[in-house]
């Protein structure tokens, strides 16, 4: 998912993506730490993914506040 798709999520649905997201990556960090997963390059493209979804909700806020 790109940021392009990201922005045509509404706020509830990026807020829901987080959580999922977050909770997938601290199931992938303890699965890590127990034995080595198949694909450890998934950590990393799931925290780029939180924090894509982060910066969106950010910009979101700014601009919400600039028009108030």
């Amino acid at each position: 998912m790109n940021a392009k798709e990201i922005r045509e999520l509404t706020d509830k649905e990026i807020l829901e993506r987080i959580k999922e997201e977050t909770e997938m990556l601290t199931k992938m960090h303890f699965n890590h730490a127990v034995s080595s997963i198949e694909n450890p390059a998934k950590i990393r493209h799931t925290k780029r993914m939180i924090a894509r979804l982060n910066t969106i909700m950010t910009q979101r806020k700014k601009i919400n506040q600039q028009g108030k």
